[in-house]
């Protein structure tokens, strides 16, 4: 079995003992590779440490309540779309402001460290490593953020419609996943829906990335929908229309 390369970002030593404390009490250190280290100035140092070894996953404390942690993990989102950023909060209390900032950045989970167990810490770095996405979770039962994330990416999209960005049209098959991508599906998901393989939507998804000039999953939905390949249905929590939220929020996917 392959192991997983986590590294710890911060710039406290206690709070990365204390991950590694947690995971050896899940077993989680027999099938990981975790590596420590601190952010440097401006996170200069963790973006050229996680260049040299490609962990799958990357640890990140937000900062709270400053929230100072959210520029570094965007930048790590966006430099490196093959290793997945795990956001871990102080924050005592369920808080929709810091979720939505969470999920804007890209991360792949949220985690609330007073409320997150050593397991729970090892198995959300085993999902995440395998291409799942459990920040879905920490949205599943919050419908108004989920909305919130999509009026964003509806309102974006209206700023402009111009078609630079796309180098080559999309085939009917990439738009009808594309579409399924901005409906918060995974790789695993959409294959299911659509009766083939998991590594065949990974071609897909490479092949639609290089024809939009996207930097990661995000970024091609909101080109598709800025430019009118494809739409998503918006149903506010609350009104008339029902509180069922249609599409999740299409960061959630990368």
């Amino acid at each position: 079995m392959r192991k997983i390369t986590l590294t710890i970002v911060d710039s406290q030593p206690f709070f990365r003992a204390g991950v590694r404390q947690a995971l050896s009490q899940d077993n989680g250190l027999e099938a990981m590779e975790v590596l420590d280290c601190e952010p440097g100035e401006d996170g200069n140092e963790a973006l050229t440490q996680i260049a040299a070894n490609s962990p799958d996953i990357v640890l990140l404390d937000i900062g709270y309540p400053f929230l100072n942690g959210l520029e570094l993990g965007k930048k790590i989102a966006r430099t490196f779309p093959g290793t997945g950023v795990i956001i871990l909060s102080a924050n005592p209390e369920e808080d929709d402001d810091e979720l939505f900032e969470v999920i804007k950045i890209g991360a792949v989970a949220y985690l609330r460290s007073k409320h997150c167990s050593s397991s729970e810490l090892a198995e959300t770095i085993r999902r995440a490593s395998s291409g799942e996405y459990p920040i879905n979770d920490s949205v599943s039962s919050k419908p108004k953020v989920a909305w919130r994330v999509l009026r964003q990416f509806q309102d974006m999209a209206s700023l402009g419609r111009t078609l630079e960005d796309i180098t080559t049209p999309l085939t009917p098959k990439e738009v009808q996943i594309l579409t399924h991508i901005a409906e918060g599906n995974s790789n695993k998901r959409i294959a299911n829906i659509l009766g083939i393989s998991e590594q065949t939507i990974k071609n897909h998804v490479s092949a639609i990335l290089r024809k939009l000039n996207a930097n990661d999953r995000a970024h091609a939905v909101f080109i598709a929908i800025r430019n009118g390949l494809i739409s998503i249905q918006l149903d506010q929590p609350g009104s008339q229309r029902g509180e069922k939220v249609s599409a999740a929020p299409p960061s959630f996917d990368r």
